[in-house]
């Protein structure tokens, strides 16, 4: 008799452990309902790019001297640089240059360590294709600056109705 008493308090508890665990997760799930949506919905909604942000590489074709660093710092070999020697001027004349952003990891490389500048990276990032040759870049592709993410109509949006939840 006195050994089921025993098991009966241990029992309860049990049970005023369980309901503790229980009221625990219950306190953190009613505090993340006052809290604001973190979600963004992509398509329609869309984030600024922090200041560091790699995306599409931008070329400028007037400065490039075709010293070809960018491919001996590339991890993967990746910009084709084409060019011919003047030898009356004795110096590279850059004919094509072109990156294939299917292959390329938006390491940076290329643009950190390029002499004259002439690469730099973009905010942007929606480059999906349904055809794999599409990535490939020329220098005129690469030449185009797409338009500054501050300007974009959506990511405005995203940032006016942050600023309306917050007052």
């Amino acid at each position: 008799m006195f050994l089921a008493i025993i098991k009966f308090q241990n029992y309860g508890q049990q049970v005023l452990e369980a309901a503790n665990y229980i009221g625990q997760g219950f306190a953190v799930t009613l505090d993340h309902l006052n809290r604001l949506p973190i979600t963004v919905q992509y398509p329609y909604e869309k984030k600024l790019p922090s200041e560091r942000f790699r995306g599409r590489i931008h070329f400028e074709f007037d400065k490039c001297i075709a010293c070809e660093v960018c491919v001996r710092v590339c991890p993967i070999n990746l910009p084709v640089v084409d060019w011919i020697f003047l030898k009356d001027v004795k110096k590279k004349k850059l004919k094509n240059y072109s990156i294939d952003f299917g292959v390329c990891i938006f390491c940076g490389n290329c643009v950190e360590y390029c002499p004259t500048n002439c690469l730099s990276m973009t905010e942007e990032y929606e480059l999906s294709s349904y055809n794999r040759h599409e990535l490939n870049f020329d220098q005129t592709a690469l030449g185009r600056l797409p338009p500054p993410a501050s300007e974009d109509v959506s990511i405005q949006l995203v940032l006016n109705s942050r600023n309306s939840f917050r007052r």
